[in-house]
């Protein structure tokens, strides 16, 4: 009996891994991970939803080498900055940029709810940073141009990728060979996203998660992204449903139109239906159209060559 557990086990570990990724890749050094009181804490995970990370890293999911097109996209996954929807917001979505030749990967990012933060606020975004520094650093050894490196995020994902976007503090380096690396990305991709922590705009769950219970109006701000956007703000494309009950869909407006004043170039689509649903596929109606826009504007931004000539 106990040979059939362990068998059983270790069958379900290798599920789990397959499934979650190609390869697990850990992003900061295990002995100085910043921002921790090193807690003994397991991660948490249930009904497809990650509730507590400690280990920050990310799942890579890489294209073959004949259809690499040397682009690389860090997708944060979105759950209120409570938890990591990793599947409907990570996962699929990482399957289908590896389909047009982008390397894609999934963060594991820390969530500022766990007691293990010592800043709250600064944990989700100290590990995209990371993130991105680490995947410029290696672009050389995968096949990626450094310089066509972005960040996506779905709903409270989509307010980490802005973060990464507008907010030029470096709050990742500890002082190794990463920090000469720049941490921020080239393009970035929005769905449904949160983006005001400050007005009536802004959606409850994600002021509170990230900010704490009783944030001041100086931090709100801080962490409202449509007043981060300066000229040197990457190129963007953002994807919303006017009929979202849930991240009120002005939040996407409210970015786009700091990026237009600023003369940032962008792509923004409001489709009639959707919600606070847009996935992969089974989309109502032209929302249904997204992806393929999304991998048109990637065309257009130069970002990946619309075909690749034979290697």
């Amino acid at each position: 009996m106990m040979k059939i557990k362990v068998i059983v086990l270790l069958l379900f570990s290798l599920i789990a891994n397959t499934a979650l990724g190609q390869e697990f890749i850990t992003i900061w050094p295990k002995d100085n991970i910043p921002n921790s009181r090193h807690l003994k804490l397991q991660d948490s995970v249930a009904r497809e939803r990650i509730f507590r990370v400690m280990l920050p890293g990310m799942y890579a999911f890489f294209p073959g080498t004949q259809e690499n097109k040397g682009a690389a996209v860090v997708i944060c996954p979105g759950g209120g900055y409570e938890r990591l929807a990793y599947v409907i917001s990570g996962l699929q979505l990482a399957k289908w940029f590896n389909t047009i030749g982008v390397t894609a990967f999934v963060l594991n990012y820390r969530l500022p709810n766990s007691p293990d933060l010592l800043q709250r606020e600064n944990g989700p975004l100290m590990d995209a940073q990371r993130a991105i520094r680490y995947i410029r650093a290696h672009a050389g050894e995968w096949g990626i141009n450094p310089d066509k490196i972005g960040i996506m995020g779905s709903s409270s994902g989509g307010h980490l990728a802005a973060s990464a976007s507008t907010i030029n503090d470096d709050v990742s380096a500890i002082k190794d060979s990463l920090d000469k690396v720049s941490f921020k990305p080239n393009f970035t991709i929005l769905v449904s996203p949160v983006i005001d922590l400050s007005t009536s705009y802004a959606h409850a769950g994600s002021v509170k998660n990230l900010l704490g219970p009783k944030p001041t109006d100086e931090l709100k701000r801080k962490f409202s992204l449509q007043l981060r956007v300066t000229a040197a703000t990457p190129p963007c494309f953002i994807a919303d449903a006017i009929n979202d009950k849930t991240v009120n869909p002005m939040n996407s407006l409210l970015f786009y139109q700091a990026l237009l004043q600023n003369a940032v170039s962008a792509s923004f689509h409001a489709f009639p239906q959707g919600g606070h649903a847009i996935a992969l596929r089974n989309n109502p109606g032209s929302t249904e159209l997204w992806t393929k826009l999304c991998e048109m504007w990637l065309i257009e931004m130069n970002i990946i060559p619309e075909k690749l000539t034979a290697k």
